[in-house]
């Protein structure tokens, strides 16, 4: 069984495409610890499966032993190239949804005129997904909506975020126990992984519920600033933000994910000063 969980988010996480630049080499030393037979590697994303996908044959990565995507609401197990969702977590989620499948629940929410959904390979089990003007009162609408779904018995979790390069407001609608936190925890459980040997590395405000919890954490370098002002202010005792100097390289990316490693498993650190 292995016996380290690594676990990181794709986008301007491990996958380069920020506007810092990224460490010539951190990538393939990141295939190397990730290589590891006692080291399991989940990717935990935003994405959907067909993006984790693309995102591993556009950047070179590694192929995970686990990828939680859908923004948590989904968890995969790789088993010989194969991915396998389980039904596990799906059975632990769905209860917040009061039973109801998602098309019941876009039936619910079509009293909204300001939302119309996202393609159907962006939807999910236990994900629903709209978009909507950048310019809406995101407060009032998301406030309306949690009314409507608490009458309706539903506890759901409601993330809005504006994607500016294509000018839309985009909205899911998860169930309330469908996060990067909860899943990675659900995953760590069912596994049998310590919090000892696990470690999560991510950039932005959505990975704020693993900085703040007691899960060994790496903030890379090239995290926006105020993420890390929040971070650093909660002070939380399992946080670690990468700086940049180990091995020479800038802690951006791939290479902060590798400090992180370095700082939390001496092993780790002892991996990867290896040489051939």
């Amino acid at each position: 069984m292995k016996k380290y969980l690594l676990c990181t988010d794709l986008d301007r996480t491990l996958i380069p495409n920020g506007t810092q630049p990224e460490s010539p080499d951190a990538r393939a030393l990141f295939r190397r610890l990730a290589a590891r037979k006692d080291v399991a590697l989940a990717y935990v994303s935003g994405r959907h499966r067909a993006l984790i996908e693309q995102a591993i044959a556009d950047y070179d990565l590694p192929r995970p032993d686990y990828a939680i995507a859908d923004v948590g609401s989904t968890i995969y197990q790789m088993t010989g190239g194969n991915w396998r969702s389980w039904d596990d977590w799906d059975d632990c989620i769905a209860p917040d949804w009061a039973g109801l499948a998602r098309d019941e629940l876009y039936a619910l929410l079509s009293v909204f005129t300001v939302l119309r959904p996202q393609e159907a390979e962006k939807q999910g089990h236990h994900k629903l997904s709209f978009y909507a003007s950048p310019e809406t009162d995101a407060l009032a609408l998301l406030d309306e909506m949690d009314r409507r779904l608490k009458q309706a018995g539903i506890r759901a979790n409601l993330i809005w975020s504006v994607d500016e390069a294509h000018k839309l407001g985009l909205l899911d609608v998860l169930p309330s126990g469908a996060n990067k936190l909860h899943a990675i925890r659900f995953l760590m459980q069912k596994q049998g992984f310590d919090i000892e040997h696990t470690m999560f590395a991510g950039d932005s405000g959505n990975d704020m519920d693993v900085f703040l919890s007691d899960i060994p954490a790496v903030l890379v370098a090239n995290a926006h600033a105020d993420v890390k002002a929040r971070a650093a202010q909660a002070n939380p005792s399992a946080l670690y933000i990468a700086r940049g100097g180990y091995l020479g390289m800038n802690g951006n990316y791939s290479a902060g994910i590798l400090e992180g490693a370095a700082h939390y498993w001496p092993q780790a650190d002892a991996w990867l000063r290896e040489t051939d």
